[in-house]
């Protein structure tokens, strides 16, 4: 019987602290498994500038909070920080949320919970980037910037910053049970 063995880095708290250790972990796996599909969450640009000087030789996707996700037409990466990762190769994706959108909405309305909140909570209970790291990879192969067919380096957080990095088999969201989280590369380590 064949076996990978694979370290595991588990941060003793979640955030921001943790972005250029994140960054290093994921890109070192990158290298090994030689994958190419770099697929990185980022809110404001913190992340994502750090992460194109990281993935120098990639050309990463960044995937940004849909515009109106905090306010009406508001989109909380600034035009020029998407120009400058543009600019030094990476590819910025704004989406609707593969577990957001239209399940938000009635959950706003009615008060009531649907299938993708339930999809997003089941997923936070290993971290909220492991939520995250699988939304972003559902987001980017839907909007055809990834391959399904072949592995993507995932990397998130918990509120700013990254701190959790996975090996995942993409899917598109219609084909959601087709996503597998290949390998945990890091994530913080809950209480």
């Amino acid at each position: 019987m064949a076996e990978i063995s694979v370290n595991t880095v588990y941060f003793e708290e979640p955030g921001k602290i943790n972005t250029e250790r994140t960054l290093h972990i994921a890109l070192e796996r990158a290298r090994e498994l030689m994958i190419e599909q770099i697929v990185i969450a980022s809110t404001g640009g913190y992340t994502a500038l750090a992460a194109v000087e990281v993935f120098k030789d990639y050309n990463p996707i960044i995937v940004t909070h849909s515009t109106g996700f905090n306010n009406p037409n508001e989109q909380e990466m600034p035009d020029e920080t998407k120009k400058h990762l543009e600019d030094m190769g990476a590819t910025v994706l704004t989406c609707l949320h593969s577990f957001g959108g239209l399940g938000r909405a009635v959950r706003k309305q009615f008060k009531t919970y649907e299938l993708d909140d339930i999809v997003a909570n089941t997923l936070r209970i290993m971290g909220e980037g492991m939520k995250v790291g699988c939304e972003i990879t559902l987001m980017a192969a839907d909007a055809g910037l990834i391959n399904t067919e072949k592995d993507t380096i995932s990397i998130s957080g918990t509120g700013r910053g990254a701190d959790t990095a996975l090996v995942v088999k993409p899917a598109n969201t219609q084909n959601f049970f087709d996503l597998k989280i290949k390998e945990i590369l890091c994530k913080p380590r809950l209480d």
